[in-house]
């Protein structure tokens, strides 16, 4: 059974992947995946590991960029065990040789019996839509 770190680097290799499907398969049937921090064109939250699956295919699906790199990873213990908090930095590529950005980001995770059942994700949403808008232009 995987713990929360385990879970941790599997759910950022998802983001390296681009695959909806492997991180999907990180959560409960029944798991929460909110975000708290909110933009213009992104969900306050997915319910249900098939609604992850489905809301990271359209996201991943539909942007041209890819995670090259997760850097500066912090990873904090809590006195639950079944919770960490993880602090990251999303390097982002961008087709056609434009500029790479960053988007900070913050995880809260609840790994029960090796599954997510519950994550906050705190990303700078507004930093990511205005690189997103920047790239459309």
């Amino acid at each position: 059974m995987l713990g929360p770190r385990e879970v941790l680097a599997r759910y950022h290799q998802a983001m390296r992947d681009k695959s909806a499907d492997e991180l999907a398969e990180l959560y409960a049937r029944d798991a929460v995946h909110e975000f708290p921090f909110t933009a213009p064109g992104f969900p306050p939250r997915y319910t249900g590991r098939e609604e992850i699956r489905a809301g990271y295919r359209a996201a991943w699906g539909a942007s041209p960029v890819r995670v090259a790199e997760i850097r500066d990873v912090i990873v904090h213990e809590t006195r639950d065990p079944e919770v960490i908090v993880a602090e990251h930095t999303v390097v982002v590529a961008v087709p056609d040789g434009a500029d790479a950005f960053t988007v900070p980001g913050l995880l809260v995770l609840r790994v029960r019996d090796g599954l997510l059942v519950h994550v906050r994700d705190y990303m700078d949403g507004f930093g990511l839509s205005s690189a997103r808008n920047a790239i459309s232009r």
